[in-house]
């Protein structure tokens, strides 16, 4: 949720922002129920301060800020901040983890803007061929993404080796485009090879928190201000609302490209059943 974020961009904020990022976290429901005169007195900072703040995270200002603070607190479902413990059964594990997901992904509806995802999409009909760069976590979400897009025509690959990737992006040339997938953002070679994709003439849509270093290279940069770790008995959350952003690209792409693309995606996944009918065959 909203409260994530905040904690995720804490170190990148000013020392006066954090001031107004603390206050938020200690008091969340009284900061919906109070204006900015309050908060401002709360955090020791001036209004504009405030106004400053909320746009560091994205809004245009204090009264959009404080409406996604209220929706998030609304729709948090309970028990989906506590940490699973040594002596959980098997119930509360359930209950804990699924609620988790359950909130990244209705905080990724909350703040996921339409308009960048439309911009994307208008970049990725247009692209030559996609590449997807990611590594360690986010490279599995890349391999991902590949797998999704490849049955649509269009050239696509995913490279997860820093040393490949950094190759892949110094050939590429106007009128490609690549997907840099980050859940921290501060990848040294991610964001060396997005440069290089950049200097070539490529589009590079860049997925990652905001503030961040690979952010700032980025044609297109669609923010995921989620937390992407919480404690270490759990699956990492966040890659769940990565995921399910590389979902609704790929799935906008087959509908915005029209009919003869979509025909394609059915002739790949005809063939996919026709295999499968073959090896049950085979084996049988």
């Amino acid at each position: 949720m909203l409260l994530d974020s905040i904690r995720t961009q804490l170190d990148s904020l000013s020392k006066s922002e954090r001031k107004v990022a603390l206050a938020v976290l200690a008091a969340p429901s009284s900061t919906v129920s109070q204006n900015i005169t309050a908060l401002a007195k709360n955090a020791q900072v001036s209004e504009p301060t405030v106004v400053r703040f909320c746009r560091t995270l994205g809004y245009d200002g204090w009264h959009e800020f404080k409406l996604k603070l209220a929706q998030g607190l609304a729709l948090a479902l309970p028990g989906a901040n506590e940490q699973p413990a040594p002596d959980d059964l098997a119930a509360d594990l359930v209950n804990k983890i699924c609620s988790r997901s359950i909130n990244t992904l209705l905080d990724l509806r909350n703040n996921l803007k339409p308009e960048l995802v439309q911009k994307a999409l208008d970049i990725l009909s247009r692209a030559n061929k996609i590449e997807f760069y990611g590594q360690g976590s986010s490279g599995f979400v890349a391999c991902d993404a590949q797998h999704k897009f490849f049955r649509s025509g269009v050239p696509t690959v995913a490279y997860t080796d820093p040393a490949i990737h950094s190759i892949a992006a110094a050939l590429l040339r106007e009128g490609d485009a690549v997907v840099a997938i980050s859940q921290r953002g501060n990848n040294p070679a991610l964001t060396r090879s997005a440069k290089l994709a950049r200097r070539g003439g490529a589009d590079v849509i860049v997925l990652a928190p905001s503030g961040t270093p690979l952010a700032e290279i980025a044609t297109l940069f669609i923010p995921i201000d989620l937390v992407f770790a919480i404690d270490p008995y759990t699956p990492i959350s966040a890659r769940l609302a990565y995921l399910v952003v590389i979902d609704v690209l790929a799935v906008g792409l087959a509908l915005q490209r029209g009919p003869e693309f979509r025909k394609k995606m059915q002739n790949a996944q005809k063939a996919l059943q026709e295999f499968d009918m073959q090896f049950d065959s085979f084996i049988g």
